[in-house]
């Protein structure tokens, strides 16, 4: 059973700084493609960032220069560093997780094999 549990979430004020981190349970993460989503309230859920198992990185335009994602395949964990934060990235983020090996769109959440349950980010004005 693969389990993907989220953590870092909180509260914040504008401009300030968070940190999440996901850990998968996945037997060959560094195969795997993580991206992160979020979904605020009364909105879909939305692409952030996404980090392929061969590299690079990906972001949607409202957050690059602000949110950074990385990865450690030693911890089977991916992190989404954020800068800047913004009252309108107040959201419930998700972590997801889909095997790199068969190539399919990192910003499509619906091609992502494993889900985790959220982190609330509240960020205050």
């Amino acid at each position: 059973q693969v389990q993907v549990v989220e953590s870092g979430g909180g509260l914040v004020q504008a401009g300030g700084s968070l940190r999440l981190s996901c850990a998968a349970s996945v037997r060959t993460f560094s195969t795997y493609d993580m991206g992160w989503f979020r979904q605020a309230p009364g909105e879909e859920r939305e692409f952030v960032a996404a980090i392929p198992w061969i590299g690079g990185s990906t972001y949607v335009d409202s957050v690059k220069g602000r949110f950074f994602i990385s990865r450690d395949n030693a911890k089977n964990t991916v992190y989404l560093q954020m800068n800047s934060l913004k009252p309108e990235d107040t959201a419930v983020y998700y972590c997801a997780a889909k095997s790199g090996l068969r190539p399919r769109p990192v910003q499509s959440e619906y091609e992502y094999d494993y889900w985790g349950q959220g982190t609330q980010v509240t960020v205050s004005s």
